[in-house]
């Protein structure tokens, strides 16, 4: 099914090479800086592209669809996700400018984020389950942004039995509705594995997010980059070739404007060779 592009906006595509590092991927290196000791785990041995992570053979970094949106995003994220290959945040930060990033401690803000979210420019929403809201928190089903205000989706970035916690010792997060998803929607990560079919990756509550906003279509297309970014991780773990008729692929490459042939198709730019990334792959 042809995704709605009508209500998208192109922002400039800028090569991989030559963009700044997004919120995600300061992080991240702020995290491997600071790091005393080698982050090691599975997966670690693999020489991956040191802008999508993936396999070189499995680039995705030329695929990213640069999309505008009204809503921005606040990833709070357990320590460990800005390192692991596996994290579908990052997605969100590649193809969405307003992405804002932090991680979490349960003894410390990050003073930016606080500032962040006091900024009057911004509506907050936590995006987190109802029935785990606390007494006498707001609940809201859906994205009403007041006058001179742009919602800002507050995502919980982590494993489910993490994000609980961090969602019940995050107090200053109690002022803020939490906007609860009703979606039959079942997830399709296949990364990871989950106990219930009904949690959705944070990617996929994203997208749901920016259909509860009236953004289908841009919903759609990051649905699309992150049906490829699987791919495209299940081939690099596997050590085989992308699927280059992948439906999701064709639909990226007639909004890029280019060919969905894997061998003729998109290339990430000239870039210095691959980095030995310490990936941990669960």
């Amino acid at each position: 099914m042809p995704c709605g592009h009508h209500d998208l906006h192109l922002t400039q595509r800028f090569p991989v090479s030559a963009k700044s590092p997004h919120a995600v991927e300061r992080l991240r290196a702020e995290l491997k800086s600071a790091s005393t000791r080698p982050f090691k785990a599975r997966g670690a041995k693999l020489r991956r592209c040191p802008g999508c992570l993936q396999a070189a053979h499995a680039c995705v970094c030329a695929w990213r669809p640069m999309l505008d949106s009204k809503v921005g995003f606040c990833l709070i994220m357990h320590a460990m996700e800005p390192l692991k290959p596996t994290n579908t945040g990052r997605l969100i930060a590649d193809c969405i400018t307003d992405t804002h990033a932090f991680v979490w401690s349960r003894t410390r803000v990050d003073p930016a984020l606080l500032e962040l979210l006091a900024d009057p420019q911004w509506q907050p929403y936590v995006v987190f389950p109802a029935e785990y809201a606390h007494n006498g928190q707001p609940v809201a089903t859906g994205i009403e942004p007041r006058e001179g205000k742009q919602p800002l989706l507050i995502i919980l970035d982590a494993t489910w039995t993490q994000a609980r916690k961090m969602f019940r010792k995050s107090p200053w997060l109690d002022e803020f509705p939490v906007l609860s998803l009703q979606t039959e929607q079942l997830s399709r990560y296949r990364l990871r594995r989950s106990t219930r079919e009904e949690h959705l990756c944070t990617v996929e509550v994203a997208t749901a997010c920016l259909g509860l906003a009236g953004e289908d279509g841009t919903a759609n297309l990051l649905n699309d980059y992150f049906d490829v970014f699987t791919d495209a991780y299940l081939a690099s773990r596997g050590n085989w070739g992308v699927t280059a008729e992948l439906p999701s692929r064709q639909r990226l490459a007639n909004y890029l404007g280019v060919s969905a042939e894997v061998s003729d198709g998109p290339q990430a730019p000239a870039a210095p060779a691959p980095e030995h990334v310490d990936a941990l792959d669960k």
